[in-house]
């Protein structure tokens, strides 16, 4: 996998992604946020970048063909403070890692840059979770529509780690699989940090 910034929030980078692939994908049209990526290398796919299955949406000439992308930008009061806005995996990809991974290199990217802190806003266990993995720790903060915000660098205790899931538990809008997610973690500490991407 390869990973790479397209373009910084002043440069106006736009992605088109394939909304039948991709969450989030009318966002990352957008050209106030800055984009990263994964791709897959040639090495993986035999020399030809975005090979999909016979199950998967097929890659045309109107869409661009990551295997997964990451809007961000610069927090509107706090210079030293970057957001990671979205960050969407193609749909057969899911689960893999490679959106922590993802997270982990643009992070360390903003960090490269001079931020202080990149922060994130996630709205379920299964990003909270992988948001662990790219290093972030929760803050204890919550936005005003109920995502829980992650800090990286950030408190990384089993405790607070713990009190992050206590936050998804007591929702009542819980999908079968988020809970029984949930109930697997209850003794767990905090997920290792991958590596950082090469």
């Amino acid at each position: 996998m390869e990973y790479a910034v397209l373009g910084w929030p002043e440069d106006g980078p736009q992605l088109r992604l394939d909304h039948r692939a991709f969450s989030y994908a009318g966002k990352f049209v957008m050209s106030n946020t800055g984009k990263a990526v994964a791709r897959e290398d040639e090495c993986e796919t035999g020399g030809a970048r975005g090979s999909a299955s016979e199950d998967t949406v097929e890659s045309s000439d109107e869409y661009d063909d990551p295997v997964a992308a990451i809007a961000f930008n610069e927090d509107r009061t706090d210079a030293g403070t970057a957001w990671l806005r979205y960050v969407t995996v193609r749909d057969e990809r899911r689960g893999g890692g490679v959106g922590a991974k993802l997270a982990r290199f643009a992070s360390a990217r903003l960090r490269e840059r001079g931020y202080d802190e990149v922060r994130i806003a996630v709205n379920n266990p299964f990003a909270f979770h992988a948001l662990y993995k790219a290093g972030f720790g929760f803050t204890g903060e919550r936005t005003g529509i109920a995502e829980l915000v992650l800090s990286r660098p950030g408190d990384r205790s089993p405790s607070r780690y713990q009190s992050g899931l206590d936050e998804f538990r007591e929702r009542d809008d819980l999908a079968a699989e988020e809970r029984s997610f949930l109930d697997a973690k209850a003794d767990e500490g905090p997920p290792d940090v991958i590596p950082d991407p090469e």
